[in-house]
């Protein structure tokens, strides 16, 4: 009998996964890290039973956009609109920062413009993949510092787009005019679209009443609404990731949203897991051994200065202390799109192969110690706290 080779690969590759989870939940790590050192152990440099990354990255680039999609369908739209501060302060205060430490760094290493301001964008980026999960299991999605950090993740992932326009005109890319009234003219489109559906309130979907009840039907609805958005903002040069949340909060203000959300996110999380493998796959091991001084140095460079910055802003804008530094620690890894913007870089030529190699560590080493740094910010937090009279 035939049998497919393909079959005991992915049998031992999902049996690593699950192995991999278990001991990941038993010491307190985020899937996405189980993820990543799932793609490191199967990748090229380890087992080589995953030797497709560039494949497998544009697979799980879908769940991403199944990310954004479902975050948005949970979205208090009005409470978002009504705290606009918020993101836009915090990210301008994150890519202030980021881009100073990379001037800094740059300035004794000898950099050009261009590469510092690459790694300013690099470092400048948080994970909602791995936010979002640790936001869920502390019950704090529906609070008002959970609110705060999910706005300001909305804006990075809003921000990709110009900063992959930023980094083709520093790679030596030609000015498009066109193209970039285009991006404004679609994204202020969709923002608008999205203060549109704030004013209804609740809406209604065309042929609701035929999708009740039809499991197969609400699928593939739900799938068709999360990337047409993805598709006309993809098109337009914006992110793809953009557009489905727009399409997500429009969802999200229906009767519907339920089932939406159901019917999608076992898709999310198989695809997001296999976007995270495909990025454990280009890490170099022997990379990392040869360079682990340089990669834990700036990855708690990274780590500090995001933390500190982002639990200043949030300070800034109301937020007691203990609930600005968990904020500040909750978003001080380095995200899942850096990765897309140092591939850029590298493909612009704004680095070299040890650039991006480096960039791929330090960014996979923060999302690597993100769940211990936030315990242990937790922890001081809980040591300098004073206990409460009885």
């Amino acid at each position: 009998m035939h049998m497919d080779p393909l079959l005991p690969r992915l049998v031992a590759a999902l049996l690593v996964v699950v192995v991999l989870a278990t001991l990941g939940k038993r010491f307190s790590q985020p899937m996405p890290v189980v993820y990543i050192v799932a793609g490191v152990l199967l990748g090229p440099k380890g087992a080589a039973l995953l030797d497709e990354a560039p494949t497998l990255a544009r697979i799980g680039e879908f769940g991403v956009i199944l990310l954004l999609f479902l975050l948005g369908t949970e979205i208090k739209l009005d409470r978002l609109l009504a705290s606009w501060r918020v993101p836009v302060v915090g990210l301008a205060a994150q890519i202030a920062a980021s881009l100073g430490s990379a001037a800094a760094l740059g300035w004794a290493l000898d950099w050009p413009v261009g590469r510092i301001v690459l790694v300013g964008f690099v470092i400048s980026l948080s994970s909602t993949a791995v936010v979002l999960p640790m936001l869920e299991d502390r019950k704090l999605q529906d609070s008002e510092l959970g609110n705060h950090v999910l706005s300001i993740l909305l804006a990075q992932d809003l921000a990709l787009a110009p900063m992959l326009i930023v980094i083709g005109l520093l790679g030596g890319g030609a000015f498009d005019p066109v193209a970039l009234g285009l991006q404004f003219g679609v994204g202020g489109a969709m923002l608008g679209l999205l203060a549109w559906v704030a004013r209804r309130g609740v809406l209604r979907l065309p042929f609701a009443a035929s999708l009740r009840g039809d499991p197969d039907l609400q699928v593939f609805a739900a799938l068709l609404a999360a990337l047409s958005l993805a598709l006309v903002s993809a098109l337009a040069g914006l992110s793809a990731a953009f557009g489905a949340f727009v399409a997500g909060v429009i969802i999200g203000a229906t009767e519907e949203e339920r089932w939406v959300h159901s019917s999608l996110h076992p898709f999310r999380v198989v695809l997001v897991a296999v976007f995270l493998m495909a990025i454990g796959t280009l890490l170099d091991l022997g990379f990392l051994r040869d360079n682990l001084a340089l990669v834990a140095s700036l990855a708690g460079i990274a780590l500090l200065t995001n933390t500190g910055v982002n639990a200043l802003v949030l300070r800034f804008l109301g937020q007691p202390w203990r609930e600005s530094v968990l904020g500040g620690a909750l978003l001080s890894q380095i995200g899942e799109f850096s990765f897309v913007l140092a591939a850029i870089g590298l493909h612009v030529g704004l680095v070299n192969t040890f650039g991006y190699q480096l960039a791929l560590s330090v960014i996979a080493t923060t999302l690597l110690l993100s769940a211990v740094w936030i315990g242990g910010v937790g922890f001081v937090q809980g040591r300098l706290t004073p206990p409460q009279p009885a």
